[in-house]
C-alpha cells in the first residue's frame, strides 16, 4: 500500500515550484536550490511512452537528470497508457526521486492526443487506471497528481474524489479549466471547496492550489483564506530565483546583523518573510551564471535559444535593459553573454 511518503513529514505550509516544461530544467533548479530552494521541486515533464522506448529514453533521460541538493523531488510523468506509465514510474523510483506525479492538466494538443494530460480529465476511469499503475510501479514511493478544475467547466465535484478515492499524497490543483488555459483569473474561491470535499472523505492528501500566485507573501494570503496545505508558484520565478528565499535560504553575503535578527523569528513567520531584492548588477551577474551552468550541463542536449526566455525576464525595469535584451537575443553561447553583460556594468 503506498504511503505519503516524504509529504508526511514535510514542514506546511508547502510552497512548491512548478514544473514548466523546458524552463525548470536542471540547470535553473541548480540556480533556485542555490539562491532560494522551494520546500520541493518537481522536474519537467516527461512522455511515459518515450521513456519505454529505447531509443526514446536515451533522449528523454536528461530531463530526469537532478542533483541531491535538489531533494525533495518529484519526477513528474504523462501518459496515457497504464503499462508504459508503470514501467515509466519504475524507473523513476530506480532513479532515486522521492515522489511520482502524474500530469494530468497539460493543455498541449500533442499531449491531449495521447489521451494524457487535460485529456485525463474527460476519462476519470483511465485516470484512476494510470494512478494504479503508476503506484505498481514505485510501491512504497508516493504518488501525487496535478490536474485543473475541470476540461470545460468546473468539474471538481465529480473530479476531485475521483481522484482522492485512489489515496494520492498530493493533488495539486491549478485552478481553472482545460478550456480556460491561462486567459482568465484563478479560481481560488472554488479552493475552499475542494478542501471540503477532502476532508469529508477522510483522506490524508495534501491539497496545492496552483495560479496567478505572485510571491510568498501571496501563497501565505491564499493559504491562510483558502486553508490548502500549500502553493505551487510557476511564472513568478521567471528572472527571480530569488522567489523562495526565506531566512533558511539567505545569501552569504547578507550581514551578520541581518541574521541575528532574522535567526530570531520562526521559521515560517505569519507576516514579515525575509525578501531578498536583487541590484541589477547581481541579477546580471547571476544571469550570466544561470547561461553557463545551462551550456555545461544541457549544451549537448538543448537548443541554446532555450536560455533566451529567461533573458527577457532577467533584463527588465531598469535604464538600458531593452538595449541590453536585444543584444543578448543575438547570442549563441555563455561566453558571448559574459562578455556583453561585463560591457554593460563597465559602464553603468
Amino acid at each position: 500500500m503506498n504511503t505519503l511518503g516524504f509529504w508526511g513529514k514535510i514542514k506546511r505550509p508547502v510552497f512548491a515550484l512548478a514544473p514548466m516544461a523546458d524552463v525548470t530544467d536542471c540547470a535553473f533548479r541548480q540556480i533556485i536550490a542555490k539562491y532560494g530552494k522551494p520546500d520541493i521541486f518537481w522536474t519537467e515533464f516527461v512522455s511515459a511512452d518515450g521513456l519505454t522506448h529505447p531509443v526514446a529514453r536515451e533522449k528523454l533521460l536528461i530531463d530526469l537528470k537532478y542533483s541531491k541538493n535538489e531533494r525533495p523531488i518529484v519526477a513528474q510523468i504523462f501518459g496515457g497508457k497504464p503499462e508504459n506509465i508503470k514501467i515509466a514510474a519504475a524507473l523513476c523510483k530506480k532513479l532515486g526521486f522521492d515522489g511520482i506525479d502524474l500530469n494530468m492538466g497539460c493543455p498541449d494538443k500533442s499531449v491531449e492526443k495521447q489521451c494524457a494530460g487535460a485529456a485525463c480529465l474527460k476519462d476519470l476511469e483511465l485516470a484512476k487506471k494510470i494512478i494504479r499503475a503508476a503506484k505498481e510501479g514505485v510501491g512504497e514511493l508516493p504518488v501525487s497528481v496535478k490536474t485543473r478544475i475541470g476540461y470545460n467547466k468546473n468539474e471538481i465535484e465529480t473530479l476531485v474524489p475521483a481522484l482522492l478515492e485512489e489515496d494520492l499524497a498530493a493533488l495539486t490543483i491549478h485552478l481553472r479549466t482545460r478550456k480556460e488555459m491561462s486567459d482568465v483569473p484563478a479560481h481560488w474561491d472554488v479552493m475552499k471547496k475542494i478542501v471540503e470535499i477532502r476532508n469529508e472523505m477522510k483522506k490524508e492528501t495534501l491539497i496545492l492550489g496552483n495560479g496567478d500566485v505572485e510571491n510568498l507573501e501571496d501563497a501565505r494570503k491564499k493559504i491562510k483564506e483558502y486553508k490548502c496545505d500549500g502553493v505551487m508558484l510557476g511564472r513568478a520565478i521567471f528572472g527571480n530565483p530569488w522567489l523562495f528565499a526565506s531566512r533558511e535560504h539567505i545569501s552569504k553575503s547578507t550581514n551578520n546583523f541581518l541574521l541575528k535578527i532574522l535567526s530570531a523569528r520562526p521559521s515560517r513567520p505569519a507576516q514579515g518573510f525575509y525578501k531578498h531584492v536583487p541590484s541589477t548588477p547581481e541579477k546580471l551577474q547571476v544571469m550570466v551564471e544561470h547561461t553557463k551552468l545551462f551550456e555545461k550541463m544541457l549544451g549537448q542536449h538543448k537548443n541554446f535559444a532555450t536560455m533566451k526566455k529567461h533573458y527577457k525576464a532577467y533584463v527588465n525595469g531598469f535604464a538600458g535593459a531593452k538595449e541590453l535584451r536585444m543584444k543578448l537575443m543575438e547570442t549563441s553561447s555563455a561566453k558571448e553573454v559574459a562578455e556583453i553583460v561585463n560591457d554593460f556594468l563597465a559602464k553603468v
